[in-house]
């Protein structure tokens, strides 16, 4: 099953808390929502106890989104430090009101090359699974497919990754993909992409995914900024019918500036297509 939401608390949402957006998810009719943590992890143990027992009584499936402020490629130590906490406090949280998938943004190649980038990133998913592991947390580090080419996030780095580390796994974000080359974003190259993962990660890769979709303005240096799915080029229905024709499970987020409208959007586009 391939389950639908927005990412973070839709816009219909009287009340404003995680929780209240999450009864606002079931009362739509969606089926997911991911947490935004993007300014920081703010959320202590108690909300995250109530977001869980919100969750499971609606019966919405949970993930993270880690704070925006994540370089495990700094040069300062300092720097990847905090990167590597704030994205270990994210997990550990996050675990709490039963999210297993942690989305990160995994930092930029500065002046480093690419293999050099691979590397120090590598090490900082490396410090940061075993600082969760250590506090007997089971999660799913999901480093994003980014839509600038300054930014570490190329599918085939992420699936690198993968191959090379336990409880890491890709979140294939198709806009970023579409803005950061201005291809991939017809139906033989979607599912070009589906391919690709299969070949390098197996079939479980397959029915366990966490998906990306927004519309995306983009020009020469990549993503400008998310649109609309109606304001902008992607080809999202073609989307939809390659993930259908190719048997994808687990969870779309649609990060569209309109968030739960696009979601639904796109979850009645996959009944009909």
């Amino acid at each position: 099953m391939l389950l639908f939401g927005p990412a973070g608390v839709p816009h219909a949402s009287k009340d404003r808390s995680t929780a209240g957006g999450v009864k606002t998810v079931a009362e739509l009719g969606l089926d997911a929502m991911e947490v935004q943590f993007v300014r920081g992890v703010k959320m202590g143990r108690k909300k995250a106890e109530e977001v869980r027992e919100v969750a499971e009584e609606f019966n919405v499936a949970l993930s993270v989104h880690a704070p925006y402020y994540i370089n495990l490629n700094a040069e300062n130590q300092e720097k990847f430090q905090q990167s590597v906490k704030r994205l270990v406090d994210s997990a550990l949280v996050g675990s709490i009101f039963g999210a297993r998938n942690i989305v990160f943004h995994p930092g930029y190649y500065l002046r480093s090359s690419k293999e050099r980038a691979y590397q120090n990133i590598k090490k900082g998913v490396e410090v940061a699974l075993n600082k969760i592991s250590q506090n007997g947390v089971d999660v799913i580090l999901r480093p994003e497919t980014t839509g600038k080419p300054t930014q570490f996030g190329e599918l085939d780095e992420l699936l690198r990754l993968s191959e090379e580390l336990e409880n890491v796994m890709p979140c294939i974000d198709f806009s970023h993909i579409h803005a950061r080359y201005r291809r991939y974003n017809s139906y033989d190259e979607f599912w070009e992409i589906l391919s690709h993962v299969e070949e390098r990660l197996g079939r479980e890769a397959i029915k366990y995914m966490h998906i990306h979709v927004s519309g995306i303005e983009y020009g020469l240096k990549g993503e400008k900024n998310h649109l609309n799915l109606e304001e902008s080029d992607l080809k999202y229905v073609e989307l939809l019918k390659v993930l259908k024709e190719f048997g994808v499970e687990g969870m779309l987020i649609c990060e569209s500036p309109n968030l739960e409208e696009d979601a639904l959007l796109l979850k009645r586009t996959y009944a009909e297509v």
